[in-house]
């Protein structure tokens, strides 16, 4: 019984982890892509809360700023379900 655990003590076991380097590489790049859309969603306001600043519905913040959080979204959901292990095709 000793030796068992003694064995078992001497050989080394890695975890598994269910991602790869590459999965948190994509991971990375799809946050980043996630603040830069939150970064350009903020600001516009007024400094004086009677007067109403227009520069709040502007394209940047309308359009691009939503469109890149959802396209960082999506780029996390293809780095949960990318296989690292997989083959590219030549």
């Amino acid at each position: 019984m000793t030796s068992m655990k003694k064995q078992q003590n001497n050989s080394t076991h890695q975890p598994d982890f269910v991602f790869k380097k590459k999965n948190y590489v994509v991971m990375a790049i799809g946050l980043a892509v996630i603040s830069l859309g939150f970064i350009l969603m903020s600001g516009g306001g007024s400094d004086d809360p009677n007067v109403f600043n227009p520069e709040i519905y502007n394209f940047r913040r309308i359009r691009l700023a939503p469109t890149l959080v959802l396209i960082g979204f999506a780029i996390e959901v293809y780095a949960i379900l990318l296989d690292p292990d997989k083959k590219e095709s030549e």
